[in-house]
């Protein structure tokens, strides 16, 4: 058993703190960037690195925007309709990866729509640059110390003193950072370094978070409000998740039969 005692802040400079989960969001980006630019640089691509860097902006817009809407309105929409100004309260905190993919679906069609790209182009493109962000992200929440996993006995449990409780829990914060960062990365990094049919790339992130995401619930602590939303075992990151299961499945049934067909 392991008590966390991570300071959350990176840097203190006078009243200004940086913590490490802001840090943890600069990485993400950044690598995306970093990556997409690797990608727009091989031969026969039709990127430029500008506009790289204009997807990974307005990305990043998408992300943030669409993290905290999708928080308010899917865990606390009752903080929302006793006040609405509560959706910009941004310091406060309070991101969801079901929103924020949900933002950048939206900027993936507006950006598509202004550079006259297909959308799926543009999914299949920034899927592989994902992985590393959420990774990141999930670093973030553990040094922070929220988002804690279920109580265990394991020897690798890990005391959160934000949890009140003196309860050896799941670092499951570790276990989204294994499977939403390191393995999704490596699987569509190796599948998209080929070609394949149009959507596949992006249906298979879609697929395989999905699938990760539920795993992992099973180890996270659900929402102290909102406990489980049913069969006493379905949490609210996993009924978010379920969508992806028949959406990404889809997607590759598409590509391959158009494939096929084609």
């Amino acid at each position: 058993m392991w008590l966390h005692d991570i300071d959350p802040v990176a840097l203190q400079l006078g009243p200004l703190q940086i913590h490490w989960y802001g840090l943890m969001y600069i990485i993400g980006f950044g690598a995306a960037w970093w990556l997409g630019v690797l990608r727009a640089r091989k031969p026969g691509s039709d990127w430029s690195e500008q506009q790289v860097s204009d997807l990974i902006f307005w990305g990043a817009v998408g992300v943030i925007a669409g993290g905290r809407m999708g928080y308010v309105l899917f865990y606390h929409f009752d903080y929302f309709l006793q006040d609405p100004l509560w959706l910009f309260a941004v310091w406060e905190g309070g991101m969801s990866f079901h929103g924020g993919f949900l933002g950048v679906v939206m900027v993936l069609w507006l950006f598509a729509r202004r550079h006259k790209k297909s959308f799926f182009a543009l999914a299949d493109f920034i899927a592989p640059l994902i992985p590393i962000g959420l990774g990141a992200g999930r670093l973030g929440n553990f040094i922070g110390g929220e988002l804690w996993g279920r109580a265990t006995d394991q020897t690798w449990g890990v005391i959160f003193p934000a949890a009140g409780d003196g309860l050896a829990r799941h670092p499951s914060q570790l276990y989204q950072m294994l499977l939403e960062g390191v393995i999704l990365f490596a699987a569509l990094w190796w599948y998209s370094s080929k070609p394949r049919p149009a959507m596949a790339v992006s249906g298979l992130f879609v697929l395989l978070y999905g699938i990760f995401r539920i795993i992992v619930e099973f180890f996270r602590e659900p929402d102290a409000h909102l406990g489980l939303v049913a069969f006493d075992w379905l949490s609210m990151g996993q009924l978010l998740s379920l969508p992806m299961l028949m959406l990404g499945s889809c997607l590759l049934w598409l590509a391959y039969r158009d494939k096929a067909q084609g």
